[in-house]
């Protein structure tokens, strides 16, 4: 199993595989957090999150469930898997996962917590923890809510059927279904344009945005102008005023700083 991040200029490309169907085990979570680790000491303006094989996940290794004898050692291993998906909600830069096919489980958690979710029409989407008795412990109900409403989540992790990309496109969950032969290629296109935009802004949007997640308008509001006014420092905000007075809108260049 391997945990692989690429650099294309301003984007990283985060790549896993165990050379099977990728499921979650705490070992691949090791070299996650190692490859996070190296990311957040030196970030990109976008990342990307894809899984190199068949299957984007077949889900999580049922064994390493089992093994747990005690309620609170089945506890510490449901609070290290929330680990994951809430390091790659924290970066500070626009996160893209790329579903080629098949995802369950962890890896749509992740998926949930990234900021963009693009699709090709073949993948498809579930959280089927009900095949063992369980219920999804990464965060996938709640952030799955977050974007379709509860309605839709109680069905998505009721039924734990499997759905296509179209349908959760039309759900808000998958934000865009791409048509292209070449998918990578289309998805590093989407990060490329995201990764020249002004990086400290996007930042900036995502910690309005979590206070809005955690406590509607009202929260959100309370935070913004504080948040907004920290882009003061930056130079690609001074930069992006000055290019609009002088040459008119959408000629500057900016930097990430």
């Amino acid at each position: 199993m391997t945990v692989e991040v690429t650099r294309h200029g301003d984007v990283a490309v985060l790549t896993f595989t165990d050379g099977g169907v990728n499921l979650y085990s705490l070992n691949l979570h090791a070299e996650f957090d190692t490859a996070l680790d190296a990311l957040e000491a030196d970030l990109p303006r976008a990342l990307v999150v894809r899984a190199e094989g068949k299957l984007v996940s077949g889900g999580v290794d049922v064994a390493q469930f089992h093994a747990r004898t005690t309620k609170a050692d089945t506890q510490a291993l449901y609070d290290r898997m929330l680990e994951l998906p809430d390091r790659f909600a924290a970066l500070d830069v626009p996160t893209i996962f790329a579903a080629h096919a098949l995802t369950l489980t962890w890896a749509l958690e992740v998926a949930l917590a990234c900021d963009v979710l693009l699709a090709t029409p073949k993948a498809k989407f579930g959280l089927v923890e009900r095949v063992i008795g369980l219920t999804p412990t990464m965060g996938g109900t709640q952030r799955f809510a977050s974007r379709a409403g509860v309605a839709r989540a109680k069905e998505f992790v009721f039924t734990g059927d499997l759905y296509d990309a179209a349908t959760l496109e039309r759900w808000n969950v998958v934000n865009r279904v791409i048509e292209d032969d070449d998918f990578d290629a289309a998805v590093l296109r989407f990060a490329e344009h995201l990764a020249v935009g002004p990086t400290k802004a996007f930042g900036a949007a995502k910690q309005i945005l979590r206070h809005f997640e955690s406590g509607g308008v009202a929260e959100a509001n309370t935070h913004t102008t504080a948040i907004a006014a920290e882009l003061f420092d930056t130079q690609d905000l001074q930069d992006g005023m000055v290019s609009f007075l002088t040459d008119g809108p959408g000629k500057a260049t900016f930097h990430g700083r």
